[in-house]
């Protein structure tokens, strides 16, 4: 394990839940430079800490596999020289900080066979589990992640820290090639995008809208996306899904506003229960969701990769497209923040 940080120590909670329950793993050392986080790591789990990936190498452990979950800038150093000691790999979210560095990542767990799965936890949610078998043509996505403040992974702006995960969904939901970016951002906490706003259209003429915040009051991670009649919408937190169907019978304004995004699923329930049973010409359904913790869930398929060998669940080339496109997001920001003037407002983070 790479990084006993604030999510690393999820990882490690995980994995010592794993190994407690005999799933055929067992914690072995962890990688962490921070003397105060490598004392607590050491006395609440009893294993070796290493400062750095060479010195657990060098401890020879017979080790199969580690968690990278390190600062995204280290990513491309400390997996590349796990992945060349033969470790299979599950690097957290993003992938790297540089197309340049997931390629090379990519290319070394191609030559040497190894497993290198991305950290996209929201895959492995529930809800999502739960809707891709009854996806149809997704053509209009709204998605909303906000987050308060904390000082955690400042190293990379909301867009990789947050937004990342459903752009990662996003586009495979969609399944088509991105046409255009419109994106806007601001620091506003931290030297970094702490807020930004995405439009993303596709070949197909499917439309995304994405807004991320790690400055707001309150917590929210939604996703909502329209198809041919019907609407979905997914709460990530509460590991909920609810789909509405449509049908010929719906009023035409109802039709309009759904089609537009301007009533939400939500807002659609509430009318439904004001009338005490579902409006003209919808139906509304809870499909069953799986109990699960992401995490566990996403550390279980990493280790049934390691060992079957099958290709991970959310392959490393997928996690670099989505990072391309985080990546052309961060462009056309800085391009809309050039248009409007606002040079020094990034440079002094006001």
């Amino acid at each position: 394990m790479a990084g006993a940080g604030a999510f690393g120590r999820n990882h490690l909670r995980v994995l010592r839940e794993l190994e407690t329950a005999a799933c055929g793993v067992v914690l072995a050392a962890v990688v962490e430079p921070d003397p105060a986080r490598a004392a607590e790591a050491a006395a609440q789990y009893a294993i070796p800490v290493c400062s750095s990936a060479g010195e657990l190498l060098a401890a020879n452990l017979g080790l199969d596999g580690a968690i990278v979950a390190v600062p995204t800038v280290h990513h491309g150093a400390v997996a590349s020289e796990l992945l060349d000691a033969g470790l299979d790999l599950l690097v957290e979210k993003p992938l790297a900080a540089s197309l340049e560095e997931a390629d090379d990542l990519i290319a070394r767990a191609e030559r040497s066979g190894r497993i290198l799965q991305p950290g996209h936890l929201e895959r492995f949610n529930p809800a999502v589990l739960a809707v891709e078998p009854r996806l149809r043509r997704p053509m209009f996505f709204e998605a909303h992640r906000l987050s308060v403040f904390t000082p955690r992974s400042l190293d990379v702006d909301v867009v990789l820290d947050l937004m990342i995960h459903d752009l990662d969904i996003v586009l495979a939901f969609a399944g088509s090639a991105v046409r255009e970016v419109r994106a806007v951002g601001l620091p506003i906490l931290s030297p970094k995008v702490d807020i930004a706003n995405v439009r993303v259209e596709f070949d197909s003429g499917c439309v995304a809208n994405f807004t991320a915040s790690r400055v707001s009051t309150e917590r929210v991670r939604k996703l909502r996306f329209f198809e041919p009649r019907q609407y979905v919408s997914i709460d990530y937190a509460r590991r909920d899904l609810l789909v509405i169907r449509v049908d010929g019978a719906v009023p035409p304004e109802i039709a309009a506003a759904v089609a537009a995004g301007k009533m939400d699923p939500e807002a659609l329930a509430k009318l439904a229960a004001a009338q005490a049973g579902p409006a003209p010409g919808l139906s509304f359904l809870k499909p069953e969701v799986a109990p699960g913790e992401p995490l566990r869930l996403e550390i279980e398929s990493f280790l049934d990769s390691v060992r079957t060998r099958r290709a991970p669940r959310v392959t490393a080339r997928q996690a670099r497209e989505a990072l391309k496109l985080a990546l052309e997001i961060q462009a056309a920001m800085a391009a809309h923040a050039h248009r409007a003037g606002l040079e020094d407002f990034f440079r002094s983070g006001a």
